[in-house]
């Protein structure tokens, strides 16, 4: 009962401001991100010190850092933010036909263009108010999941990255080499002798962020020349085209490649790639939501669609 008064006292915007601030470690930023003046959000900050009898920002030279107490209060922060969220927006009885709830969902190009789009088709028939906000993710957020899952609906990604949390497989998917048509050192098949001479384009290349198939070349023992690095699928046959580089690219994109850039050519691998098991992963906070259950339904039903398309013969989704 004690705690009562205090709680009753707390202006709830300050867990917004709060959040802002320790996201962005600016006050000029967090101003920015939340569309308010400088003045009102440096206010904000000067309660928030008063409250926690500590800086949260402090000055080192020309930047801020996070004070100690402020990097113990990110996920807590986060989390908290996210129940009075969710607490506000629930309903008696849920309806997807009657929802205006936004889903968020962490992933890569890759999955927005494949099952993203199929998700947002099936959802805008059953749930026309319901809406989808796709964010790419980057080696710091998968890093950071169990943080960041908090605060978001989930993320798309494959397995062999993210452990220990629920997930819902979704479709395989394999890997292709992407090649010029004016790369004349290949004829009609690639072969292994070509893979360790030509140079490559490669996404995400970090010790963190990598594809299966890319660190599958190294254990072959194919150490790849590696001329550009991109952060995203969609944009590496861009390029490849008019140059002697080669690419990884999951076959599910292959399509769209060869229909958005002109010079390219999709080739098989000459090795074994492994398969992409591709999975929707959240946080346990949400599996008593009956909205985020509904969710992870239409994305189960989304990867039916894209595995068809995938395999028209009819495999079984995974």
């Amino acid at each position: 009962m004690s705690d009562q008064p205090l709680l009753s006292r707390l202006d709830l915007n300050l867990l917004v401001a709060l959040d802002a601030l320790l996201t962005e470690q600016s006050v000029t930023r967090a101003a920015e991100r939340l569309h308010l003046s400088q003045p009102a959000l440096s206010a904000s900050l000067a309660r928030l010190r008063t409250h926690f009898n500590d800086p949260i920002l402090a000055r080192r030279g020309n930047t801020y850092e996070l004070t100690p107490l402020a990097f113990r209060l990110i996920e807590h922060t986060t989390t908290a933010l996210e129940a009075a969220r969710r607490v506000f927006e629930s309903q008696a009885t849920w309806n997807p036909l009657d929802s205006t709830r936004e889903f968020s969902v962490y992933g890569s190009d890759y999955g927005f263009a494949t099952i993203g789009t199929a998700v947002s088709r099936i959802a805008a028939e059953r749930a026309p108010g319901v809406r989808f906000r796709f964010m790419l993710h980057n080696p710091s957020i998968v890093d950071e999941v169990s943080t960041r899952l908090r605060a978001v609906d989930g993320m798309l990604i494959p397995h062999g990255y993210l452990t220990d949390l629920p997930y819902v497989d979704l479709w395989r998917d394999g890997w292709v080499i992407v090649a010029s048509e004016s790369n004349e050192a290949i004829g009609d098949e690639i072969t292994m002798e070509h893979l360790g001479a030509m140079p490559w384009v490669f996404t995400f290349q970090s010790r963190t962020a990598f594809t299966s198939a890319a660190r599958q070349l190294q254990q072959l023992g194919i150490e790849p020349r590696v001329e550009v690095v991109v952060e995203s699928f969609l944009s590496l046959p861009h390029f490849i085209s008019g140059t002697n580089r080669l690419g990884l690219l999951q076959a599910g994109l292959a399509p769209l490649a060869a229909q958005q850039v002109p010079g390219i050519r999709i080739l098989s691998a000459p090795f074994d790639a492994t398969p992409i098991v591709n999975a929707l992963w959240w946080h346990p906070v949400h599996n008593r939501d009956p909205e985020h259950a509904w969710m992870r339904g239409l994305f189960a039903e989304a990867a039916r669609i894209v595995d068809t398309q995938l395999h028209p013969a009819g495999s079984v989704t995974v």
